[in-house]
């Protein structure tokens, strides 16, 4: 991870139109976003996909970065947007594909590997693949990155109180699609 008074003058030069302190940034900082992005992808080419947008993103809006707050941060948090529009886009898309099609998600490289652990880690990719964009999202930055309310709020730019509630219902909404019950 760099360190943020070395992030602040490379952002300072990419703004002054610095492709390689740019560059730079890009080789630091490709890791973390990747990381952040794989809890949301399904297969590696979606992965390299929502890294790609996120850098996209960040070269398009860094003159909007402040710096009151760490670049990191700032950039957590554009991949989290972009990886919650692909979510919105891919279920607006997969509406009424079966199950069958669909792909489980990245698996947690902490889960175990044996039979069990993949029979769970398949169940838990089918019941998140039928949650709502911001249900998975929620599930996703609490359970699978373990964040506080107040991390999640930060990200995804959502009160602490609306966060509360929807991990609530995300949480409900997946005891039902992992139960077979399919109300929503």
């Amino acid at each position: 991870m760099a360190e943020p008074d070395e992030d602040t003058d490379l952002v300072r030069s990419a703004i002054a139109g610095d492709d390689e302190a740019f560059a730079e940034l890009v080789r630091r900082r490709k890791g973390e976003v990747l990381r952040i992005a794989a809890r949301f992808a399904r297969n590696h080419p979606e992965l390299e996909d929502l890294g790609q947008e996120t850098f996209l993103r960040v070269y398009r809006d860094l003159r909007s970065f402040r710096g009151d707050a760490p670049f990191g941060h700032w950039l957590s948090r554009i991949t989290v947007r972009v990886c919650y529009d692909a979510l919105r886009k891919r279920r607006r898309e997969e509406k009424d594909v079966s199950l069958e099609v669909l792909d489980a998600p990245v698996a947690d490289p902490s889960a175990g590997s044996g039979p069990s652990a993949q029979l769970a880690r398949m169940i838990l990719g089918q019941a998140m693949s039928r949650l709502k964009p911001e249900d998975r999202l929620v599930i996703t930055l609490f359970e699978l990155e373990d964040r506080s309310v107040r991390e999640v709020a930060e990200l995804t730019g959502w009160s602490e109180s609306r966060v509360k509630v929807r991990a609530f219902r995300a949480r409900q909404a997946l005891k039902r699609s992992i139960g077979g019950d399919d109300e929503r």
